[in-house]
């Protein structure tokens, strides 16, 4: 009896949960199964993937510190995803269980909603679409809400998202309105209060409404229920406040966020000390104190993954200080952290570029400018501006380099005999010493070697190389490294290995690690090599090295040959050293006049292009200065000492106008006629059209295009001159070097494009002219005579002011009137200084180009005397690039 009373319950309890499950029927146990279903199932489960997700997106997403930070973050398009990110896959779980929760437990009755979950399922299924950037299907879940659950508790929270959806679909104007609506509600969470006050903020700023965000933004720092919102609003408060210049209560800002201590993530505290650091005054403030906290953050071990940035901050204490040394220290301490911050990283960098251009160190400061473009945006304008602040050093340490060399060998040369002696043992002493410090820094890192597992990737790593204080980390094989001193040193692997002074050899790149290869490291190869004399003894290479036997013989051999060098010391060594000795260097010194004066020459050109660089492409006037008044102390050519006498002038306006008006007077006294004087004279004339540089060279130019090329040529030479140290000077160079080509031929033409990409590297007629050299000038010193052709010419030659020319070119006008033949042409070429071809183009084969030249010499209507030259198209062309007429009439 009791079985079948349980069966029956059974039955009917199934009964009863067949009947619930339904989504058509309007009871209330099918109301609430749905609901209860919903909300403590999938609900449940979805609410724990978006939280999860949002929680990873806050622990992974990287700020920018250097920019206003956004209210909220966002995980990447798929756009700005790499190849190797992917989508946090938490919002997709959640936006699946969202959506089943939809299909399954919805009971949409009557075009009436009546399972009370839907809200929460819709809100849930919006918020994970919005957070997988499909803001468009978000806004219909969001509208769902609105227009389908009007009197749900969670109305409010899904009109304040579908403002945020609007907002990042640039609807900032429609998103303000509605929410200034909003916030006109009573009924409003705190949270739900705060949530729109702050992407309220967020829509201000995207329209630059800074002082409006302020407003909105500290309402919703005052009223969030959650401490990291707390933090970041009231840290973006006080950026919006140093935008606003109120540094005073950008400070107070930042101090808000430190003083919440450990209720902040802190990553905000750091930051907020760095910022409060940014308004810290270098020369009033209490200098101490602001070590001392410095110091104690770096102390605190909870600052351990913020090192780069407190580092960073010290450096450019320092940095404003002036002490260099230890600005550098901290500027590689915090590039050894190794921090996600690009920025920072480039701004190391940055900085310590501008030390060792400061400290005239052109080769160092351009490699530190290398590796900070490593680290910007290449679209960006700093990048824009650093990378032709770079493309200037070129130049800089080109010139640097001459100035130095030839000052250095003429000052030599001008020594007597005693004091080249006595210049060359102090610096052959001091090649000792460099020598024997070098061989200690050797030992004592073959001994770091040796001290560490053979396969360990920091084994050997030196300071330097690691990213210590001496040098920039260029990541690429065999890249200069620089020390202290702006000295370079070869590096034989990447940066993160063992230096090899002077090496040559260079290993394959291992992605900036430290390499594990033994033969890699010449630390290592230097200790085993020790090792294994200390084992082996010494032995010769021969099979069966390990046999004693074999190796007495073969020492024996040996022994005759090294016996010398093996009996001898290191002091006898460096005595055959022809390094030691001074005759080595004083005979290699010049001595004829022709090659001293044109060291001279080369020297005071430098130095006149290191005025004009440091004065127009980095502004710095007292250095561009000081070079110019050595340049004028040296004697130079005449040519120079006007255009460096008025960029004196010009230099001196600016920072001493006493000098400026000495320089003035000179010019004007000494050079009265010339187109300095007057300019001073009538300063408006600098900025005429019809006298600048760029309007001559325009006139210039179409005079190449009309073919007047002996013009063109006589004229650039003059300009060059004229216009010494312009950056106009390069195009007039490079038209000489074309107008030289099509009048002298292909050697002068190569000679001139070669004189261009040498002298100006990084313009554009200089890049133009490598490129020539390398591409066109091969492909014409390859053409011959003989090339098969399908059109012939004949062509006269004359005298360029050849009065018979005249006659001669109306006789052929009218043979080729008269013939009535529209492919047959004329025209006056020119074929070198002084001779031109008149020449009759368009003939299909030589045969008829010599019936022709039969018509023109026996028809009594022309009678042509002159003796013409029956060329092929393809040939004419070549005597034209070559200018070998000669050439090919022996031929003939």
């Amino acid at each position: 009896m009791k079985t079948s009373t349980y069966k029956y319950i059974l039955y009917i309890g199934v009964a009863g949960l067949l009947i619930a499950c339904s989504t058509k029927k309007n009871s209330f146990v099918n109301r609430n199964f749905h609901a209860v279903t919903t909300e403590y199932n999938v609900l449940y489960n979805g609410e724990i993937a978006l939280q999860t997700g949002i929680d990873g997106l806050k622990d992974t997403y990287t700020d920018d510190f250097w920019e206003i930070l956004p209210v909220e973050r966002m995980q990447a398009t798929e756009e700005e995803m790499g190849p190797t990110d992917a989508k946090n896959p938490n919002f997709e779980r959640a936006e699946t269980k969202a959506t089943k929760a939809i299909q399954k437990h919805s009971m949409n009755i009557a075009n009436s909603e009546k399972n009370p979950q839907m809200d929460e399922a819709h809100l849930l299924l919006g918020k994970t679409r919005y957070y997988d950037n499909r803001f468009i299907p978000a806004l219909e879940a969001f509208n769902y809400i609105l227009y389908k659950h009007p009197n749900s508790d969670k109305i409010y929270e899904a009109k304040v998202w579908r403002e945020k959806t609007n907002i990042r679909l640039d609807n900032e104007t429609v998103a303000l309105k509605n929410l200034k609506l909003l916030l006109k509600e009573q009924k409003l969470k705190p949270q739900v209060y705060a949530d729109a006050n702050a992407i309220m903020a967020q829509a201000y700023i995207n329209l630059e409404a800074r002082d409006s965000a302020l407003v909105v933004l500290k309402k919703a720092a005052a009223t969030t229920e959650l401490n990291e919102e707390k933090a970041r609003y009231h840290f973006i408060i006080g950026q919006l406040y140093e935008k606003l210049n109120f540094p005073d209560s950008a400070y107070a800002s930042f101090q808000t966020v430190i003083d919440m201590k450990r209720k902040s993530p802190r990553r905000y505290v750091i930051q907020a000390h760095g910022r409060q650091a940014a308004q810290f005054d270098f020369s009033k403030g209490d200098t101490i104190a602001f070590l001392k906290k410095y110091n104690d953050l770096l102390e605190d071990r909870e600052n351990r993954p913020f090192l780069d940035a407190v580092n960073h901050q010290i450096a450019l204490y320092y940095d404003k200080q002036d002490n260099d040394v230890q600005a550098k220290k901290y500027y590689n301490k915090s590039l050894r952290v190794k921090g996600k911050d690009r920025y920072m990283t480039a701004s190391n960098y940055r900085n310590m570029a501008e030390i060792y251009f400061k400290d005239a160190k052109y080769p160092a400061a351009g490699m530190y400018y290398d590796s900070t473009m490593v680290f910007l945006n290449n679209r960006g304008r700093e990048f824009k501006a650093i990378k032709k602040k770079r493309d200037n050093l070129a130049d800089v340490i080109k010139y640097e380099a001459i100035a130095q060399n030839n000052d250095s060998i003429l000052h030599v040369a001008s020594l007597s005999e005693t004091q080249r002696v006595a210049y060359y043992e102090d610096y052959i002493v001091r090649l000792k010493k460099q020598e024997e410090l070098e061989k200690i820094r050797l030992a004592e890192a073959a001994k770091r070697a040796a001290s560490m597992p053979l396969g360990n990737p920091d084994a050997g790593v030196s300071p330097m190389m690691a990213g210590g204080d001496k040098a920039p980390i260029t990541g690429k094989s065999g890249a200069m490294q620089f020390q202290e001193d702006g000295t370079s040193r070869r590096s034989a692997r990447p940066a993160g290995g063992i230096d090899a002074p002077m090496s040559q050899t260079t290993a394959p790149a291992q992605g900036g690690g430290g390499g594990k290869f033994y033969f890699y490291n010449p630390s290592t190869i230097s200790f085993g090599k020790l090792e294994f004399e200390k084992k082996w003894g010494k032995r010769v290479l021969t099979d069966n090295w390990r046999w004693a036997s074999e190796q007495r013989t073969a020492l024996a051999a040996t022994d005759e040959v090294t016996g010398a060098l093996a009996a001898g010391n290191v002091a006898a060594e460096k005595a055959d050293d022809p390094r030691y000795t001074p005759e080595f260097y004083i005979k290699q010194l010049p001595t004829s006049p022709k090659v001293l004066d044109s060291l001279a020459t080369q020297r005071n050109f430098a130095y006149y292009q290191l005025g004009s660089i440091y004065k127009e492409k980095f502004k710095e006037y007292q250095r561009a200065a000081d070079k110019l008044e050595k340049l004028l102390v040296n004697k130079p050519e005449e040519r120079l000492v006007l255009p460096a006498k008025y960029n004196l002038y010009k230099i001196y306006e600016i920072i001493d106008p006493a000098k400026a008006n000495a320089y003035k007077q000179q010019i004007l006294s000494e050079f009265p006629d010339s187109r300095y004087a007057e300019i001073i004279r009538n300063p408006t004339s600098e900025n005429m059209n019809t006298g600048s540089p760029e309007s001559v060279y325009g006139t210039l130019y179409k005079k190449y295009e009309k073919g007047d090329m002996r013009e063109v040529l006589a004229q650039s030479e003059t300009y060059v001159e004229t216009y010494t140290g312009e950056d106009i000077v390069p195009k007039f160079e490079m038209l000489k070097a074309t107008a030289t080509g099509r009048i002298k031929g292909l050697d002068e033409y190569k000679q001139a494009l070669n004189f261009v990409s040498l002298n100006y590297p990084n313009s554009s007629e200089g890049k133009q002219a490598e490129v020539l050299l390398s591409k066109d000038i091969p492909n014409m010193e390859k053409l011959a005579f003989g090339t098969p052709s399908v059109t012939w010419k004949v062509i006269f030659k004359f005298e360029a002011n050849d009065a018979k020319k005249k006659p001669l070119t109306d006789k052929i006008a009218k043979y080729i009137k008269e013939g009535l033949n529209n492919s047959i042409t004329i025209s006056d070429d020119i074929y070198n200084m002084n001779e031109n071809f008149i020449v009759i183009h368009g003939f299909n084969s030589k045969l008829a180009a010599m019936d022709a030249v039969t018509v023109l010499k026996d028809y009594k209507t022309y009678k042509v005397a002159e003796t013409p030259i029956i060329i092929s198209s393809e040939d004419y062309k070549v005597i034209q690039i070559k200018k070998n007429l000669d050439q090919y009439t022996a031929l003939k």
